[in-house]
């Protein structure tokens, strides 16, 4: 048996998880969740709602927030570099319309590790609606799994990047501490 290629096992795994499109309830829920986030729509509204609501980390939702605007654009400037195409499926239409028709990296993915990623330990990983965002673009068929996991790891790095300019300090992070023990 031969080993597949990268692209064969892209190609496979898009298919696998479009044809979980086909449920229609499992088809609903995929279409709704890229509109919300939209050019980071989502990302971008949840960041400052939250920081309304949690005082405690409003720091940490606010600089998620413009975390996940400028992992935005990044995303953007890249698609615009690679110009990958987005996938087509023969028998699998995709479910939404998108508004580039370059798919790499995914954008959404790429906001929504930001903002939570910004609000959760490093190393913690993604949290369930970052997920649930992700494995959506797959199943309306708008993304390579390549694509989505490039937009992760762009998310990640933003994050990443964020945190050691001081990110972790506001949301109550070790460095948050002084030396004894309390807050700086």
């Amino acid at each position: 048996m031969t080993p597949l290629s990268p692209e064969e096992m892209d190609h496979r795994l898009l298919a696998a998880l479009r044809a979980c499109g086909s449920d229609a309830r499992t088809a609903a829920v995929a279409r709704a969740l890229p509109h919300g986030g939209e050019h980071g729509a989502l990302w971008l509204a949840a960041g400052p709602a939250g920081a309304a609501a949690d005082r405690s980390r409003r720091p940490a939702r606010l600089r998620g927030t413009a975390l996940s605007c400028g992992a935005h654009l990044l995303s953007v400037a890249l698609k615009r570099v690679v110009r990958r195409r987005r996938p087509l499926l023969p028998g699998h239409a995709p479910l939404v319309r998108t508004t580039s028709p370059h798919s790499f990296p995914s954008a959404h993915a790429t906001a929504a590790t930001v903002t939570l990623g910004a609000l959760r330990p490093v190393g913690a990983g993604l949290s369930a609606p970052a997920v649930a965002m992700c494995l959506s673009w797959l199943v309306v068929g708008v993304h390579y799994p390549s694509d989505v996991a490039a937009g992760v790891l762009v998310g990640a790095l933003v994050a990443g990047l964020g945190d050691v300019r001081g990110a972790g300090a506001y949301a109550g992070g070790p460095r948050a501490r002084g030396v004894r023990g309390e807050r700086a």
